[in-house]
């Protein structure tokens, strides 16, 4: 089921140009990766040095998945007719061609072919394929990631902050305190996020991109979908997707991870669903590992195909059974954190979660309003076998994302909901690099609103990057049976003060600061807040006299105290 939130632009490539076949598209599942040139001992071969890091830095092994397909294998397809569109070395498979379906039982006689399936039925070639078949792994037809990746220096408490004029996107990063950690100069710096999506339109020439281009950070793109094609041409669902991450506009929109590095990758065709999209994603998600980014971000899913005998029950979304569940799993075994939305079927006939928002080793975002409030159509879970889905929730209903005219203007969908909680993860995980990816997931878990109840809608609730870094950092939370506490860092203070609200309601609370003889030095009175976590900086104190203060929080609901001191 197409979980592409925007209107769709398909732009059609032109017939005239282009030399037309029709055929069908397979899946060749080949038996063994015999007399591979290639070997674990030598995993530079196929991997970049990121990728192989990433893995050293998280103590996982390089396996035999890790090891490309069987070049000969490929060779004697193409040999047979058959054109290469991908090749998988974790499933260690291929995606092929055929003009004449008769060479299926020519490929499937082949000693180490084990199956051949079909993928996508009826299809019109339109763009021979190179011999190569892809480039999937790192095979030398790939730049090693390395410019524009800097790493930043640790924040300095003492160093008054930067802060960011979000524009409209201030709400979406409030919501979830990834301002806190953009005031500690935690932006996505040096940090790789991969984006799994339908096409990028005019990415390479929007103003919303201008820093992510003219930094070197835009690291590449690939198209999985027809190898070779301008991604900048096709839909505008990656443009707005990447918007809430990497946007750079001050005042305007500035995304969630606006220092990140980024590869675009297209894995989604707008204009059909068929099941070889999985195998696309697959084909991405494993270019990912091998150029070494840190973070996936895939606002896709999968549940209901236009051949109905490749569709989904919801039995089916049990975390092991769809190809792509079980590419995202992999993804994650190699170290890669991989955030995909729920889905927006949570109006329609279907209503839970799809594929690979099932697997049980990613976050999968829900989405939620401006209030926090769980959005009508964001999907529901749990998973089939009963694991908590949505893991959590960020905001997906009214998210402001760039137009193709350069504008900003607010969208809907967990499309939206899942790359701005995946930038949010980045620099979380940027100021917490010894961490696993398990381990920051289970942390952003842990910050989470309904963390000790969670739910078939909210999941585990809205986190908070600022309470998910305490977590992180080891710092103790109070204890959860609390309705309402109160948390103020650094104790003492200088230059700022970072406030956390817990609250089980929503509601406006007053915020003030008195000195030690109760005068009233500093008041906020329309502090906004929603169940769970809260953030906001007080940046107002740095000219104060040195001495002993109170923090003052209330609302018709409770009064919290906390006693500060100022040096």
């Amino acid at each position: 089921m197409k979980k592409l939130l925007t209107i769709i632009m398909i732009l059609a490539f032109a017939s005239s140009a282009m030399p037309q076949t029709w055929g069908a598209k397979y899946r060749v599942q080949f038996t063994d990766k015999n007399n591979s040139p290639y070997s674990i001992s030598n995993p530079s071969a196929f991997l970049t040095q990121r990728a192989i890091d990433r893995r050293t830095n998280q103590g996982i092994a390089i396996d035999e998945t890790d090891i490309p397909v069987n070049q000969a294998y490929v060779d004697s397809l193409i040999d047979l007719g058959a054109q290469i569109f991908n090749v998988s070395r974790w499933f260690n498979t291929a995606t092929i061609f055929l003009s004449d379906t008769n060479l299926v039982d020519d490929i499937e006689a082949l000693s180490f072919v084990s199956s051949v399936s079909t993928t996508r039925p009826y299809f019109q070639l339109r763009i021979k394929r190179p011999r190569d078949g892809g480039g999937n792994s790192y095979n030398g037809d790939i730049t090693p990631v390395s410019s524009g990746i800097k790493k930043v220096n640790s924040y300095n408490q003492s160093e008054k902050r930067t802060l960011y004029s979000y524009g409209d996107g201030f709400n979406q990063a409030n919501m979830i305190g990834v301002d806190y950690l953009h005031g500690l100069g935690y932006n996505g710096s040096g940090m790789v996020i991969a984006v799994l999506d339908a096409g990028f339109y005019h990415v390479n020439t929007l103003q919303m991109f201008d820093s992510l281009r003219t930094s070197g950070r835009l690291l590449g793109v690939k198209d999985f979908v027809t190898p070779g094609n301008d991604v900048y041409q096709e839909s505008t669902h990656g443009m707005s997707v990447l918007s809430t991450m990497a946007g750079n506009v001050p005042g305007l929109l500035v995304g969630t991870a606006p220092g990140a590095s980024y590869w675009l990758l297209r894995s989604e065709d707008a204009g059909s669903e068929y099941i070889v999209e999985e195998d696309n994603w697959i084909a991405a998600a494993e270019y990912a590992d091998s150029v070494g980014a840190d973070v996936i971000n895939s606002s896709l899913g999968y549940t209901d195909y236009d051949d109905p005998s490749q569709s989904y029950t919801y039995a089916d979304m049990d975390g092991n059974t769809t190809r792509v569940t079980r590419g995202a799993d992999m993804a994650a075994a190699k170290g890669i954190l991989v955030v995909n939305s729920a889905g927006n079927s949570g109006n329609s006939w279907w209503r839970y979660i799809g594929a690979p928002a099932d697997a049980d080793s990613i976050l999968t975002i829900g989405a939620v309003n401006s209030m926090g409030i769980i959005a009508s159509f964001s999907s529901l879970g749990p998973s089939y076998d009963g694991r908590v889905k949505p893991t959590v929730c960020a905001q997906g209903e009214g998210t402001y994302v760039v137009s193709s005219a350069d504008g900003v203007y607010p969208g809907n969908g967990t499309s939206f909901s899942s790359p701005v909680m995946a930038g949010a993860v980045t620099c979380l995980w940027q100021a917490n690099p010894t961490f696993s990816n398990m381990e920051v997931i289970d942390a952003i878990k842990r910050s989470a609103s309904h963390y000790t109840i969670p739910d078939s809608l909210y999941g585990y609730g809205i986190p908070n990057m600022a309470v998910a870094h305490m977590v992180l950092s080891g710092q103790e939370l109070p204890g959860s049976e609390e309705e309402y506490f109160l948390m103020a860092n650094p104790n003492p203070f200088t230059e700022e003060i970072d406030i956390i609200l817990y609250a089980n309601t929503r509601g406006t609370a007053v915020l003030q600061l008195l000195d030690q003889n109760g005068k009233k030095v500093w008041q906020k009175k329309d502090f906004e807040f929603i169940p769970g976590y809260n953030y906001y900086l007080m940046n107002e104190v740095s000219s104060f006299s040195n001495g002993v203060y109170v923090l003052n929080c209330f609302s018709d609901n409770f009064k919290l105290t906390q006693k500060l001191i100022k040096q």
